[in-house]
Formats: structure tokens, sequence, C-alpha cells
């Protein structure tokens, strides 16, 4: 696996430290957990849509958090105390799990839904209008309403210089 070293960018820049820390944990993915499998899927301009495989979970089991643009989804079975069964295989992971996906700014969870063994979280893209770009129109002369700008020159500025 190839290494980066991105110190040159941290004496450069200044407000992209989470930009510099998702890069360095995507360069670890090696060691990313693999369970429950997951889908993301983009279902429009600004929506999206995780998918994460839950099967023999309950909605009492798993719970959704959002915190600093962070989406944590966790998956705890209980022990059923009446249910002792021997197992000759047993295939199907019930394991806990712990699953975080890192989400951009402005973007929202509008909900989630469990069903036939999958979880989907619905989210969007809000961007405030302040926040989209928008178009200044250029004036081409005075009589358009342009701002004039007036202005002095100051003698004891050039006869210093």
């Amino acid at each position: 696996m190839r290494q980066f070293d991105l110190a040159p960018l941290y004496r450069s820049t200044v407000g992209f430290d989470r930009l510099f820390s998702a890069l360095d944990q995507f360069a670890s993915a090696e060691t990313a957990p693999t369970y429950p499998p997951y889908n993301i899927e983009r279902t429009g301009e600004n929506a999206y849509r995780i998918t994460v495989a839950v099967a023999g979970f309950t909605e009492a089991d798993l719970s959704i958090e959002v915190r600093e643009n962070a989406l944590t989804l966790k998956g705890e079975r209980k022990p059923e105390a009446d249910k002792r069964a021997e197992f000759l295989h047993q295939g199907i992971a019930a394991r806990a799990f712990e699953r975080r996906f890192q989400i951009a700014d402005h973007v929202q969870v509008t909900g989630a839904a469990l069903e036939n063994g999958l979880l989907h979280v619905d989210l969007v893209r809000e961007v405030p209008e302040a926040k989209k770009p928008r178009r200044i129109e250029i004036a081409t002369s005075r009589a358009a309403g342009a701002p004039v700008i007036e202005g002095q020159v100051r003698t004891d500025v050039q006869q210093a210089a």
C-alpha cells in the first residue's frame, strides 16, 4: 500500500483538518470492518440512500445517530433466554456492529426504514441560499448606474516617495 505524507498540506492550509482526517481514514481502509455489507446509492441530484444488510435484527436492535457530520449505525441483538438451540452450522452472523459514515456539510438524514432485512437510510443535501452560487452583474458604463468611486491623490505621499 502507498503511504501519503499530508504534512506539507497541513503547513499551507487552514480549516481543512476534517478533510485530511478523512483522507487518513481512507488510506487505512484495509483495516476497515466489512460487516455488515452496505450500498450507497444516489437517488437524485441531491438525494442519497445507504442500504445496510441487517438480517435478523429488529427495529429495537438498531440505532441511528447523527453527530458532527458523522452518521453512526449500531446493531446489537438481545439474546433470547427461552431459545437454547444447538447449532450444527451457524452461518448467519448476528453479531453486534457499529458502522460509521462521514457525511458532508448540509447533508441531512431524512428518514430510515427497515424492510426485508435491509435498513434504508435516506439523506438529502440542502445547501442554504447564502451558500449557493449567485451571479453578479457587471456594469459597462457610468450611465448604467455603476457606482462612481472618487478619490483624491495625496500629495504628501507622492512627495515622500
